[in-house]
């Protein structure tokens, strides 16, 4: 089996999303991801985006190179990338979950993010991991 990776980011939007946009945005991924063997997930709150990507280091390495270069955001913060044994989003090409910093902040164990108004480019590695292991572990599901 080949060596794995995760590698998460954090950007700021460089003009609002819209729904539309946001659609546009994940087909073009997952589009792309699927061609590429690439698995993760996208949250964008509030004009930030949250993004873990899971594949082979050498396609996510020039996947990333691709992705720094989009004007669709900027302020790009790589925050985590190391092995994995398996993938945590192998059935998403690139799962998606767009919510309010409110909504993000009544689950379980994501409060501690949103209880200012820093940018998701602002988190640290050991915030992001938790906040990673809330996504593979379901709580991000809102009632």
């Amino acid at each position: 089996m080949s060596e794995l990776i995760h590698l998460v980011y954090a950007s700021r939007a460089t003009r609002p999303y819209s729904d539309d946009d946001l659609i546009r945005l994940l087909n073009k991924a997952r589009s792309n991801n699927l061609a590429l063997n690439v698995s993760g997930m996208l949250l964008y709150v509030e004009g930030s985006f949250f993004q873990v990507l899971e594949g082979e280091p050498d396609t996510l390495h020039r996947l990333y190179e691709r992705i720094s270069t989009d004007t669709g955001h900027d302020k790009i913060v790589k925050i985590i990338e190391e092995p994995i044994e398996d993938r945590a989003f192998g059935e998403w090409q690139m799962g998606f979950f767009g919510a309010t910093r409110k909504q993000l902040a009544e689950i379980e164990g994501l409060s501690v993010f949103f209880t200012h108004k820093a940018a998701m480019t602002e988190i640290g590695t050991s915030r992001a991991t938790v906040l990673l292991n809330a996504f593979v572990e379901g709580r991000y599901r809102l009632s």
